[in-house]
């Protein structure tokens, strides 16, 4: 009993003086190693806020649309005797597409001129007899009589002189339709018609489409709230649309925006607007679907930073300031457009102050960064137009 006694009091002397070694004033322990620790730094990429123009765009999803389209169809009946065109080929302005055969319309011609002849030698001996009765009558060789009969005969071969010239322009307007010449530039599409059919006037298919695509139109739609700055920046100057491909990585054209339809659907809340394009490349086909990009507006020298600088809380918009004393502060910013990568800042934040633009996941109020500047900070930049 005596020695059990004496084993836990040589434990209790033990642990006693291991506890003291520790907690006595100037130790190494642990306590006072986390106190004298030094907070680590969290790397980051920061950029500078800066002053520059900034663009302003809305975006929108348009249609192209032929500047021209015409459905070729016949004026008369008739055999089709050719097909001047090839498929998809592209056609100037009065250029032979088809012809009917020419002979039965030619055939009339022929006889309405030939009417028109012998009505104006009627007319013409006509005349002579009015002038030779007007002398006689005047010596009172011949009766009044023979004189106003003679007249009336040249007042009436008169105007069959006129009927005969009416009848023979129709018939040189029917034998023109024989040839069916393209009404406007553009490109042909697919035939209709083979050669060797009998077609009609009243036909509704027609023989091929012409389709003007240099220029060519867009349609898209914005939003109605955006009407009212489209219709600001017209008053200026001719505004800029860019069309993009469905996926946005291909410019395909830049044209001018032409106007602004005259109402609002009020089912959408949108407006439709209509841009030209000289589509030089070639590269807007009619019913093709594009993003759009109009430019309202450039704002001159506004306080701007990179989009990826700007975070989203409860409160709203804020950026990670870095203070001159390499800690972090969280600013509460007042945002304005954005565009091509960068956010103008109306409110929040002043030239030249570095805003974290990378590593905000580790980030809190009065954090120590460790900053690295963004690639020559060229990223934020835009290009002047």
């Amino acid at each position: 009993m005596r020695k059990s006694y004496l084993t836990w009091v040589i434990v209790l002397l033990v642990v006693a003086g291991g506890l003291w070694a520790v907690l006595r004033p100037g130790s190494s322990g642990p306590s006072t190693a986390a106190t004298s620790a030094t907070p680590q730094s969290v790397p980051v990429v920061v950029a500078r806020s800066s002053r520059q123009d900034v663009p302003v765009y809305l975006q929108g999803l348009g249609n192209v649309q032929a500047f021209n389209t015409v459905t070729i169809r016949p004026q008369v009946d008739g055999q089709l005797l050719q097909i001047a065109f090839k498929e998809g080929q592209e056609v100037q302005a009065g250029d032979l597409l088809a012809q009917i055969d020419p002979r039965t319309y030619q055939a009339s011609l022929d006889q309405a001129l030939a009417k028109k002849a012998q009505d104006e030698a009627q007319l013409a001996n006509a005349r002579i007899d009015l002038a030779r009765y007007t002398g006689l009558a005047e010596k009172n060789y011949v009766a009044r009589q023979q004189l106003d009969a003679t007249q009336a005969q040249v007042n009436q071969l008169q105007a069959s002189v006129k009927g005969d010239s009416a009848v023979v322009e129709n018939a040189k307007v029917l034998l023109g339709y024989t040839s069916i010449k393209s009404p406007i530039s553009g490109r042909v599409g697919i035939r209709q018609v083979d050669v060797g059919n009998i077609v009609h006037a009243n036909d509704t298919t027609g023989i091929v489409m012409v389709t003007q695509f240099r220029p060519i139109s867009v349609l898209f739609t914005l939003p109605e709230n955006a009407v009212l700055r489209v219709v600001n920046g017209m008053a200026g100057q001719p505004l800029k649309v860019v069309v993009l491909s469905r996926d946005g990585k291909q410019e395909l054209d830049e044209g001018v925006l032409q106007l602004v339809d005259n109402q609002i659907d009020p089912a959408t809340a949108t407006a439709r607007l209509k841009a030209t394009f000289a589509n030089k490349k070639g590269l807007l086909w009619p019913g093709l679907f594009v993003n759009v990009r109009l430019r309202v507006a450039t704002l001159r020298q506004v306080v701007t930073v990179p989009a990826t600088a700007v975070q989203r809380g409860p409160q709203g918009p804020y950026a990670f300031v870095v203070k001159d004393d390499a800690t972090v502060e969280m600013r509460p910013l007042t945002l304005g457009d954005a565009s091509e990568g960068v956010v103008v800042i109306e409110n929040g934040l002043s030239e030249g102050e570095s805003v974290v633009v990378e590593g905000h996941y580790r980030l809190q109020p009065g954090s120590r960064v460790s900053a690295k500047t963004a690639a020559a900070d060229t990223n934020t930049a835009i290009k002047p137009e």
